[in-house]
């Protein structure tokens, strides 16, 4: 066992990693991360924001949206709503960076 993790670390060692940076597929990876993550940021940092923001210095959302429920609540609500769909949403754009990565991998083990 410990030859094998002494080849692994061996094998590890002898990947060029200024090469993979420089390789197409990382650059891809790259720009398709940034791509993404930055605006789902943005959206994320807005929507979480714009509640107590509204709270603080309006009264629109103290209005009745149903019964005595007040758009407040059914706003903080939605918020649990998009948490859950964002996390979704980022696993399954997860599997395809880590197909990309594994194309990496594949080309920096040449």
């Amino acid at each position: 066992m410990h030859e094998t993790a002494a080849k692994n670390k061996s094998e590890a060692s002898a990947v060029d990693y200024d090469k993979v940076v420089q390789s197409s597929s990382f650059k891809e990876l790259m720009q398709q991360k940034k791509n993404f993550i930055i605006p789902m940021s943005i959206f994320f940092m807005v929507f979480y924001f714009t509640l107590p923001v509204m709270t603080a210095y309006t009264t629109v959302l103290n209005q009745p949206a149903i019964g005595a429920i007040s758009w407040a609540w059914i706003f903080a609500f939605a918020q649990f709503v998009m948490t859950v769909s964002l996390c979704m949403i980022y696993t399954r754009k997860a599997r395809k960076f880590d197909e990309i990565v594994d194309r990496i991998t594949k080309e920096a083990g040449r």
